[in-house]
């Protein structure tokens, strides 16, 4: 099934599902977590992905303290549902520093935005589709069709907020499967060949190059450093096949390309990227990473926007 030949068509997309198997329990895992924030948060349940709807609601949590008149950050993890630390860093964030900060702020966190992708450990949804190539604005004008209904239901949400939102950060993952897994199945399913590089060893940022806000990702990175190892530069000063914007950043036109954190029109937005398969972290470590760049950036707006 990842031979170059054609795209995948229906038969060829139904035959790579029946692959996929539940390796772990978004309820136990994630849904448990959330609904014991009740007592300290909102709770409010967005939606619910249609091929399960029982087993797949979504939900956001936001901040005690909400006013209008505050500024609006949003946390989201599990774009990539396999990104493990992305989803766990939303819910470490909650637990451990949201209150730290909701006098100052209106919080929103989506610790999971692809439940199934967490289930099975998977980047894409049933349908072979990215979510994290699907977060297009409702109201574009280019007609592009909202393929993942993950990121369509997120996305409705949104809309329904009045203020605009100041930070957003997106938590994310880059593993050895990315390689060895993702990019030999984009290949297959697109008919074409798919170009790869060395995972970077280390932690780094995706900034918005129409965007880049270079003084807010180099706070974060320099609050990240004191958790875990940036990841170096290849032997072309690049990253992930994009040349270095600053140690350890890269940037990527975030909107064009329907990446999640170019979804809001914030005026600071950066994707993280942890390496959780590095000999030198563990999973702990990985979360604590997620954290630390979260209130990295949330520090940084208080020192240069709250007034």
């Amino acid at each position: 099934m990842n031979t170059l030949s054609s795209q995948w068509g229906a038969k060829e997309k139904s035959a790579w599902l029946a692959t996929q198997t539940i390796k772990r329990a978004y309820r136990e895992q994630v849904i448990n977590q959330i609904h014991a924030l009740d007592k300290q948060f909102t709770i409010k349940q967005y939606g619910a992905l249609s091929y399960d709807a029982n087993r797949y609601p979504l939900y956001v949590v936001t901040s005690p303290h909400w006013h209008k008149d505050k500024p609006i950050l949003l946390i989201t993890g599990g774009v990539h549902g396999y990104e493990t630390s992305g989803v766990h860093g939303a819910l470490s964030f909650l637990k451990q520093k949201t209150l730290d900060y909701s006098q100052e702020f209106n919080i929103i966190v989506a610790p999971c935005i692809s439940p199934w992708g967490y289930e099975t450990i998977n980047r894409w949804n049933p349908f072979a589709v990215d979510p994290n190539r699907s977060f297009y604005p409702v109201d574009n004008k280019q007609g592009i069709n909202h393929e993942a209904e993950e990121s369509r239901l997120f996305m409705q949400y949104l809309a329904g907020i009045e203020q605009p939102i100041l930070m957003h950060i997106d938590l994310h993952e880059t593993t050895n499967t990315d390689n060895t897994v993702f990019r030999p199945a984009l290949a297959a399913r697109d008919g074409k060949p798919q170009k790869t590089w060395n995972i970077p060893d280390g932690f780094y940022l995706v900034g918005d190059s129409n965007n880049p806000q270079d003084a807010f990702q180099k706070a974060i990175i320099d609050r990240v450093q004191q958790v875990t190892h940036i990841a170096p530069a290849d032997n072309e000063n690049k990253l992930i096949g994009e040349p270095l914007s600053q140690w350890g950043v890269i940037n990527y036109p975030t909107q064009a390309l329907g990446l999640c954190s170019g979804v809001t029109n914030a005026k600071y937005t950066s994707t993280t990227e942890v390496y959780p398969d590095s000999p030198n972290v563990t999973d702990a470590l990985c979360v604590k990473a997620q954290v630390a760049a979260i209130t990295a950036g949330i520090d940084y707006l208080i020192e240069h926007e709250v007034k």
